[in-house]
């Protein structure tokens, strides 16, 4: 009678353990070295935390970044296996010495997520500067927020290393603010006809690749790669994610007129 009972218990325990195996998966990471931009002097890490339940928790540390400034930040890339990465100065097309946000954004990908502090992270967030994080009068700037599987699009989980977590905002002559006297005004809100948005506000100011994790540090159910297909044409991406921004520098405008 004992040795039936302790037979019996065994697949018992077993059809338990089978019965819940989220409990056996941990919350994993990648982690994300932030390189500078545009001659921005700015750095930092980002760690992109897949969640057993579903949800994402990204956290970021950044230093050198323009003080007592917002700073718009966002995941760009793709869930569709394309080769976005973070540009280089060969991303320079008109020759002026920096990435524009439009020169920029067919090497990173358009928005995929807005990194803001509350409220809505879709890409139409991307520069709502009341929503997004503001750097201290040291340039440093801190943020950590969860973002709910219910709110993530589709395959950001899975496909967590083809994302690149890019900063924006940047200080071209050096006086500790955004102003038209660095690099004039922004040319993606003269082309919609939005003026004295200046062009230090929009242009990129780190970029990290996620793909650069270490082995074996991987979100929950693993993370696919790109397939090393050509980059597609990028053009209705940045048309969309362009409408974002530019919707965001109006604000940014109205606000520092206010202030």
């Amino acid at each position: 009678m004992k040795l039936s009972r302790t037979l019996l218990a065994v697949p018992a325990a077993a059809v338990i353990l089978l019965a819940v195996p989220s409990a056996a998966f941990a919350d994993e990471s990648v982690h994300v070295k932030l390189d500078p931009l545009n001659h921005s002097g700015a750095s930092g890490t980002a760690t992109l935390t897949a969640m057993a339940d579903g949800d994402l928790k990204i956290s970021i540390r950044s230093t050198g970044l323009v003080p007592n400034s917002p700073h718009a930040q966002h995941l760009h890339g793709s869930t569709d296996g394309m080769d976005f990465h973070c540009p280089d100065m060969s991303a320079d097309k008109d020759g002026n010495g920096y990435v524009s946000t439009e020169e920029g954004m067919p090497d990173y990908g358009n928005i995929f997520i807005s990194l803001t502090t509350k409220g809505d992270t879709s890409p139409k967030s991307g520069l709502a500067v009341d929503r997004m994080p503001v750097a201290d009068a040291k340039g440093n700037l801190t943020y950590e927020r969860t973002i709910p599987a219910a709110d993530l699009p589709a395959g950001t989980i899975t496909h967590l290393k083809d994302l690149h977590v890019v900063e924006h905002g940047i200080d071209a002559n050096k006086n500790g603010k955004y102003d038209l006297d660095g690099l004039g005004e922004s040319t993606l809100a003269k082309s919609a006809g939005l003026s004295g948005i200046p062009e230090e506000a929009t242009d990129p100011a780190v970029c990290g690749m996620v793909s650069g994790a270490a082995a074996g540090s991987v979100p929950v159910g693993g993370v696919a790669t790109g397939d090393g297909s050509t980059r597609h044409d990028s053009t209705p991406l940045y048309a969309l994610g362009g409408l974002a921004l530019l919707g965001a520098a109006g604000a940014f405008a109205a606000r520092r007129r206010l202030s």
